[in-house]
């Protein structure tokens, strides 16, 4: 069912959402997830790093020669992330499907990760991203390899976003992230390849739970 609210106000949206039980419950407990999650990033890529896999014979890698491109990589990813937050103050939606994608990616790529063990590429340079190197613990990260974290993030923003410019934007923003991981040799092609590849059908999943039970209430844009 969609309730639809002409030109309505950001806290008149949200306001509306929050009288339905189900919206409250799923809400707080995507956020209890979502924070417990981040909670044990630090001891789970810390353990994983002492973990040992092969190094793959990477085509694409060999034909690139490693570069520093990490301000391109953060500016991107947390630029749409700051486009995400602004949508989702006028849409409760925007902001439950993309939380609850995020948790269950994240399950994934723990998942993900303990199952394909690698080394990392030849020729890696360490990417400084302060926002997400901050769950990383103390210690650098380079085997949180398949499949890659930055592409799945912006991806899943790019399915979550609902404006066609908006989409439009994030979903190039998702190809630059992605070439520019290789380029710095932070990833295989396989882990670029499989985020796409794994976020969709995640993000189907995670919608599904997100949305179901309470009225989808958003503000019609152009």
């Amino acid at each position: 069912m969609s309730i639809l609210v002409p030109n309505p106000t950001s806290d008149l949206i949200w306001q509306t959402a929050w009288k339905s039980p189900v919206f409250r419950w799923k809400l707080s407990l995507g956020i209890i997830a979502t924070l417990a999650l981040l909670f044990t990033f630090p001891g789970f890529f810390q353990t994983i790093e002492h973990h040992s896999g092969p190094v793959l014979n990477d085509w694409v890698l060999k034909q690139l020669p490693p570069q520093d491109v990490s301000i391109g990589i953060f500016l991107t990813i947390w630029v749409t992330a700051l486009l995400l937050l602004l949508r989702a103050r006028f849409s409760p939606a925007v902001f439950m499907m993309f939380i609850y994608g995020y948790i269950i990616v994240s399950l994934s790529r723990m998942l993900s990760i303990n199952l394909v063990p690698l080394d990392p590429p030849v020729g890696l340079i360490p990417l400084i991203d302060p926002i997400s190197n901050a769950f990383y613990g103390k210690t650098y990260i380079t085997k949180d390899l398949f499949y890659s974290g930055h592409t799945s993030s912006i991806f899943l923003m790019f399915l979550c976003l609902r404006k066609w410019w908006d989409r439009l934007f994030a979903l190039i923003g998702s190809l630059v992230v992605g070439s520019l991981l290789l380029v710095q040799h932070v990833h295989y092609t396989v882990d670029v390849l499989g985020a796409f590849a794994f976020t969709y059908p995640l993000y189907w999943l995670g919608k599904k739970f997100a949305l179901s039970g309470w009225d989808n209430i958003e503000k019609q844009q152009n």
